[in-house]
């Protein structure tokens, strides 16, 4: 089965990623693996206390997964599995895409605010896009529900 592979996190175009990533898998019979990496700055602090932190980081992403999770259960039939990396996301996502052989395709959601562009991992994976094992597709933060239905 493919897979599409889309990024938790707490950008507002990260809505739309994930929206495209159930609509296609339910259109083609694939699946959803979402990705949620947790950076290395957020630990460095006391032993104790990172480790705290760290567990805390764990169930926010568990709690922000969910609500996804079941609008694409209910919605789309699709039951999206999550993953949960630390490190820098870039290199996380691009070790994810190495360690799971069935994903197919990439989601992004890109930014709609033209000034800053379309955000820190669109602009350092498209960079990598030669080189990933699989493409990327990257899906405009400001596109409707209406617009996202009629070109998955």
């Amino acid at each position: 089965m493919r897979k599409f592979l889309v990024v938790l996190d707490d950008s507002t175009e990260c809505l739309n990623a994930m929206r495209f990533a159930a609509l296609r898998a339910a259109r083609t019979g694939g699946g959803v693996a979402v990705l949620s990496v947790i950076p290395p700055e957020e630990f460095n602090h006391w032993i104790g206390v990172g480790d705290l932190m760290r567990e805390e980081a764990r169930e926010r992403i568990e709690v922000h997964f969910e609500v996804f999770a079941k609008w694409m259960r209910d919605k789309q039939g699709v039951n999206p599995e999550l993953v949960i990396r630390e490190g820098e996301p870039t290199e996380e996502i691009i070790q994810q895409l190495s360690d799971d052989p069935q994903i197919g395709v990439l989601v992004l959601g890109a930014s709609g605010d033209r000034k800053q562009g379309p955000g820190p991992l669109v602009t350092q994976l498209t960079r990598a896009a030669g080189s990933l094992p699989v493409p990327i597709t990257i899906v405009p933060g400001d596109l409707s529900k209406e617009q996202l239905e009629a070109i998955t």
